[in-house]
Order: structure tokens, then sequence, then C-alpha cells
């Protein structure tokens, strides 16, 4: 991904628990910049990447991606304390994702395309995201064109791995629940999709999501010392996953 620098913050979108906000970069662009010094920390925003760089693969439309270099200096001209000490917190390289300006909330009274929807669903399961449900459904309408937004909450696994990366066998054998997703009624065009999906992340494809992450979001934990190794890690779990029973597949109950 390209490395941009920040030049002014905008505004907070207080409508999640870790506070991104709009900002302006050297590049002219406008990106909604999720801060690696807020929430979980940068983990999220390995989430983001790597589930954004699957959606691609796989023909779902996400905003762009970038890494904004943040200058605490910009937290001088802000009068929100809390904001100063997000910005504070995330001096260097944050993430960026492409403003759409214009777009609107997903409406679930609207049907999108069924192929499009059972793909989305599809990539929810394969990596365990939670937050696409009825109350938060994290899908754009921008330009007559359903976008997925928002992918950090995917992958779990790596919230434990402080104590050590663990067992890929344990994650693949991982059902989803996938009872009040936005998109639960899709389980269908998933599961009609899952073979086509699948061959499209081979071994090759998923180290070429996981080479898009900054090293310096990829913290070392026991048994991954160094980038590198984790990303592996990050492959490993995932090809589990995929290469397992498909227990993780929405059934038909999930519609």
């Amino acid at each position: 991904m390209p490395t941009v620098r920040v030049t002014r913050y905008v505004t907070p979108l207080r409508e999640g628990g870790s506070l991104p906000g709009v900002v302006e970069a050297e590049d002219l662009g406008t990106y909604v910049c999720k801060f690696r010094g807020a929430g979980q920390g940068p983990r999220v925003l390995v989430a983001e990447v790597i589930v954004a760089g699957l959606a691609r693969l796989l023909e779902i439309p996400t905003p762009d991606q970038v890494v904004l270099d943040v200058d605490p200096e910009i937290a001088r001209y802000e009068a929100d304390e809390e904001v100063q000490d997000l910005l504070n917190a995330s001096a260097g390289l944050n993430l960026g994702i492409d403003f759409l300006p214009g777009a609107f909330g997903y409406d679930p009274i609207s049907e999108p395309a069924r192929d499009l929807a059972g793909r989305v669903l599809w990539l929810d399961a394969l990596t365990a995201n939670v937050d696409r449900s009825w109350r938060n459904p994290n899908l754009l309408v921008w330009r007559g064109v359903l976008y997925a937004i928002d992918h950090g909450a995917s992958l779990y696994f790596h919230h434990s791995w402080p104590g050590g990366t663990g067992d890929p066998v344990r994650f693949a054998a991982q059902p989803y629940d996938a009872s009040e997703h936005i998109l639960r009624g899709y389980a269908a065009e998933a599961r009609d999709q899952d073979v086509v999906l699948g061959k499209r992340l081979d071994d090759d494809a998923l180290r070429s999501v996981l080479a898009e992450v900054c090293d310096d979001w990829l913290e070392p934990v026991p048994g991954a010392e160094d980038a590198d190794a984790l990303r592996e890690r990050y492959v490993a779990f995932l090809r589990a996953r995929l290469d397992g029973d498909r227990g993780w597949l929405p059934g038909e109950g999930a519609a």
C-alpha cells in the first residue's frame, strides 16, 4: 500500500468505539483513519487489511486503503482532549480507508445482487467477522454498488496471541454463527459459491494479501518473533479453515 502523510484532522466518527476520524492527506485524498493507538491496537488494522485484501480477491467491493503517516504535531490544533490523546498515541503509521463521499448505509429492505451478498457472507464466515449484524451492518451503497467496510472485528484468534500463536486447527473447526448476520438470508448463495471462492485463496493469494500488512503493525509474539513469521501464522490459520471440513459455512438454518 502507498504511504501518505496526514496534513489535517477533519472530524471524528463517533459511530464506533475506536473513534476513527476523517483526515486529509498530502495526496489530496480524504480518508477514514483507523488509529493504531485506539481500542485493541494495531491488530485491528491488521484484520482490516487482510480481510479487505481477501474481499478484493473475491470481487467484493471495498474501499481502497493506504498507510497514513500521522505526526502528533497535528494534535496541537485539536480542542477535543480525547482526539488529542488519540493522535499522540498514534504517532507513525496508521490505516487510511478511502472516504466515499455521498455513500449511504445499506437498507435491508433493498435486495443486493444475490451472488455478491453470498460472497460477503462467505467471507465473513471464513474470517469469523462478528460485526455485520442488523444492528451494525458495516455495508455502504456508493454509486449504486454495495461496499463492505469495517473488517476489524474479524480474525478474533489473534487477540489471544500474546500468550502464543496457538493451534490453527481450533480456528478451522470453529462454527460461524450467522443468526444475526444482516445477509443471513443469502446462505444458499454462500454455499453455492464455496468451491469457486475457496480456489481463489491459494497460498500465493494469501501471502500476497499478508504482504500488504505493515511490519509496524505485526507485533512479535511467542512462536512468531518477527513480522514474516507472524504473516505465516495468519496464512496457517486461514489455510486450516479453508482446508477443513467447512463446518463454518452458513447452513440452511442461517436463513
